[in-house]
């Protein structure tokens, strides 16, 4: 792939006590810089996605406009652009990857904010699923930097309900005859079959179902649907970097690191930023009840749930025009506050 850019970080101390040497960033820019260096919004990306996968958020008349702001989309660690299993040479690749926590995300996309652009306050962080959880680690970490956060399809904390779901879509992989404990010689196609049926009961809603908004996307059956969507986007990608990715996702908790050590509550009460929170009303791994417990212990935050059928997937980036066009307007309104 290209169209990105890289910004060195050198050697990279990991919270889980290891090192990342000559790691990088990969990110992706849209717009321009204004001399006050003060129309930056950072959109860092979700689960199994590039900085590609945001585009749909980021056009001219939106909310995200380049015309208008300096839009910087930093790639997830083991995304596969960023630092990954699929990667990194020995003696850190493929198995042996360490666990990044969003901590150590948000600390290497500061260095690429401060030391790359130098900028110094940010206007807007914002992003969906595990770019919402980055967006959460904004809003506590950098309280003096951030000026407005919105996450949504997100939670600052990864639940217990969620990390059991995710074991569930970790057993399916793994049990692929030629998983190998990560070694395999050839891609798992097996596991990643099971891994994205599992994951297709999970990310959209009952209700999605339940009215086959399936076969208004274009596809002939439920089955045609599973293998289509789901089956065909996993094959994609590298199995251990969806493993490495999924660690980070059960490590969530924008209390969980030296700056807060485990006072969840301190934590949300730290973020100074100006939040809109937006859960979809159906999601079934980061329901709104997870926000609404988060916003009253934030002082700045208000809950502007997506009223949607589509469950999880209605915040993914151009998902369908109804719901990203709700998230565009949440955006549009709390920038222009």
């Amino acid at each position: 792939m290209t169209g990105y850019e890289t910004f060195p970080l050198g050697d990279v101390d990991l919270q889980c006590g290891l090192r990342l040497r000559n790691a990088w960033l990969a990110y992706k820019t849209y717009g321009e810089l204004n001399s006050r260096r003060d129309n930056a919004i950072v959109f860092p990306t979700y689960f199994s996605s590039n900085h590609m996968a945001n585009e749909p958020m980021i056009g001219e008349g939106m909310a995200l406009d380049p015309t208008r702001y300096f839009i910087i989309v930093p790639n997830l660690f083991g995304n596969g652009l960023s630092p990954s299993p699929s990667n990194t040479p020995p003696p850190y690749g493929r198995a042996r990857f360490p666990l990044v926590t969003y901590y150590d995300n948000a600390m290497c996309q500061r260095r690429l904010v401060t030391e790359g652009f130098g900028i110094e306050r940010v206007a807007l962080v914002c992003g969906f699923s595990m770019g919402a959880q980055q967006t959460f680690h904004w809003g506590a970490m950098f309280p003096d930097m951030v000026e407005r956060i919105a996450p949504w399809c997100g939670s600052a904390r990864t639940s217990r309900h969620n990390f059991v779901f995710l074991e569930g879509v970790k057993a399916a992989l793994r049990a692929d005859d030629v998983w190998n404990n990560g070694w395999y010689d050839q891609p798992p196609e097996k596991g990643l079959r099971a891994m994205a049926r599992v994951y297709a009961g999970w990310a959209p809603s009952q209700d999605f179902y339940r009215e086959k908004v399936y076969l208004d996307l274009g596809h002939s059956s439920l089955e045609d649907y599973l293998i289509a969507s789901w089956e065909g986007r996993y094959l994609q990608l590298d199995a251990n970097d969806i493993l490495a990715m999924t660690a980070t996702w059960q490590a969530g908790d924008i209390s969980d690191n030296p700056i807060y050590g485990g006072d969840f509550e301190k934590a949300l009460g730290s973020i100074a930023a100006r939040a809109f929170v937006m859960p979809s009303q159906t999601d079934q791994y980061f329901p709104p009840a997870d926000n609404e417990i988060e916003v009253g212990l934030m002082p700045n935050a208000e809950l502007r749930t997506i009223p949607t059928i589509w469950g999880h997937t209605g915040g993914g980036p151009g998902r369908n025009p109804v719901d990203t066009g709700f998230v565009d307007a949440q955006l549009r309104e709390l920038l222009g506050s």
